[in-house]
């Protein structure tokens, strides 16, 4: 499973996410996060949902994780074009059809 995203490529089973062809180190969260947010691309998700998909049923912590962690993948694959903030729902990874 391989995903193609302007400059960047994220090859799902070998957890290896590539931007203009270097290695892009992300957290096994960040990879978590990355990937509910291809699985659902072009979904607004709330960031309940988001926490309950990349982080599971059993994450105590609060909602602003995932504010935190979608900065980061943003920052790490110059991504501020594409993962989009729905005010005062969540997020959406935007991806051309």
């Amino acid at each position: 499973r391989i995903f193609e995203l302007g400059n960047t490529v994220v090859r799902l089973d070998e957890l290896i996410v590539l931007v203009d062809g270097q290695n892009v180190e992300l957290t096994a969260q960040e990879f978590d996060l990355l990937e509910v947010l291809i699985q659902n691309r072009n979904l607004a998700l709330s960031r309940g949902k988001l926490l309950e998909l990349a982080w599971g049923y059993d994450y105590i912590g609060g909602t602003r994780t995932v504010d935190v962690h979608i900065q980061k993948l943003r920052k790490k694959l110059n991504w501020d074009d594409y993962i989009k903030t729905i005010y005062k729902i969540g997020y959406r990874l935007e991806v051309p059809r």
